[in-house]
């Protein structure tokens, strides 16, 4: 398999672009290797500029539920685009969409768009500040919500809770509101409520995706939302990753814990950016031009996303049931994959949430950052090169999840485990 294109592209891109991508797991830097650059995507399956033809279980990190050129969600965007790609006013396709994502979320009466998950979580935090009125934050090491300042933190040392910038350009002062907890580790968030009685809100990935996929246990989720009770607080949901890939009601639906307001991305898109926030009317109310928190955003509501999203929900809304087909074949994947590690001596660890799936090759189960980074990532890096070799394009990342869209079927999900058999022999054998 020739990659040469790919490595040209690279070498072109990294004399204009830094570090030649534009979002940084896109380098391939945690699995070794050049990134490879992508032509076209249809249906189950990605093509490189070389030629190459591979199954994508990351489907754009999440969005792409119904696969690559989706033709309803395409014809959507054809005919939306005929009529303007952007006016910065008002359309009846954001009302609609807004319909529709309240109809299938309990604890959204209202909601706003904006263009990207990072923003959802900005403005999520700004409105629970300005609805409470207090400073800090709470959340939880592992669990990523975008990177603005006040969320690129890492723990503090001696006995404090309170956070250090985890990156050069953001201020301390910055962070100082922020407090971290140790994810499914009810006593760490304890320990924050006693050092603070000024915190706002807690956010969490209630499904957290970004550290593999690792659920937040039922329990602990419960004790959150005492908490919050308890004290005032706000709970945030951000399901900018897991919001109709999980369940298409929400995590809410799935652990009976109502949040306060929720994140939301990815799929409500269809493929195009996007990002959403949602509460109860009393806390949305707080908004400009309604209330006191300003947000705003030129391309929040773009008609081009609207109508890519109000296809993707409305296609999925009508046909609910694919949630557990493709929890069924995420299923079928994954423990295909670990009867076959197990048989070359190789432990996986296996999760799957609704068409979400993810996998450690370790020994023990993964409730937490610290366990997942304990993790063998060469061997991680061993098996996603050598499973690309093969025609099968995983997450880039140990730290990342796979999706699985429709247009995977079950015959892939069998071709993938095969393949991961020769692959895990290969790396046993040395």
């Amino acid at each position: 398999m020739s990659t040469n294109g790919s490595l040209k592209a690279f070498e072109q891109a990294q004399t204009l672009i830094p570090g030649g991508v534009n979002s940084p797991v896109r380098a391939f830097a945690s699995v070794g290797g050049s990134p490879i650059f992508i032509d076209e995507g249809q249906g189950a399956y990605l093509t490189d500029v070389d030629g190459n033809k591979y199954v994508d279980y990351v489907q754009s990190w999440g969005p792409l539920i119904f696969g690559h050129r989706d033709e309803a969600i395409e014809s959507a965007v054809i005919e939306a685009v005929k009529n303007g790609l952007s006016f910065g006013a008002p359309t009846q396709a954001e009302t609609d969409l807004a319909e529709l994502v309240v109809s299938m979320f309990d604890s959204i009466d209202k909601i706003r768009f904006v263009s990207s998950g990072t923003e959802a979580v900005m403005s999520a935090i700004r409105l629970a500040r300005g609805y409470t009125g207090r400073d800090d934050i709470l959340k939880f090491t592992g669990c990523y919500h975008g990177h603005s300042d006040c969320l690129l933190v890492e723990a503090g040392s001696g006995a404090v809770t309170f956070g250090n910038p985890s990156s050069p350009g953001v201020p301390a002062d910055f962070t100082k509101h922020t407090l971290l907890a140790e994810y499914n580790n009810i006593e760490s968030v304890k320990k924050c409520f006693i050092d603070s009685s000024d915190i706002a809100c807690i956010i969490i990935e209630p499904i957290a995706g970004n550290m593999g996929l690792v659920p937040a246990d039922k329990e602990f989720l419960h004790e959150l939302r005492k908490i919050c009770d308890e004290n005032g607080t706000l709970l945030i949901f951000d399901e900018v990753m897991s919001g109709f890939r999980a369940s298409i009601n929400g995590v809410e639906s799935i652990t009976g814990v109502r949040p306060d307001l929720v994140t939301l991305g990815k799929v409500i898109g269809g493929g195009m950016p996007v990002g959403a926030f949602g509460a109860r009317s009393e806390i949305m109310d707080q908004l400009s031009p309604e209330g006191p928190v300003y947000q705003a955003g030129t391309l929040s509501g773009n008609p081009v996303t609207m109508a890519a999203g109000l296809a993707a929900l409305t296609k999925l809304k009508k046909n609910s049931q694919l949630m557990s087909v493709l929890n069924a074949r995420a299923t079928r994947l994954v423990e295909g994959m670990k009867t076959e590690a197990k048989a070359c001596g190789i432990g996986m660890q296996i999760t799957t949430r609704g068409s979400m799936f993810g996998f450690f090759l370790n020994d023990t189960e993964v409730k937490n950052f610290a366990d997942a980074c304990s993790c063998d990532s060469d061997l991680f890096a061993k098996f996603h090169s050598s499973m690309l070799k093969e025609g099968f394009y995983f997450a880039c990342s140990l730290y990342e999840t796979g999706f699985i869209s429709t247009a995977i079927t079950d015959e892939i999900v069998e071709d993938t485990i095969k393949a991961s058999a020769r692959v895990f022999k290969e790396i046993s054998n040395g």
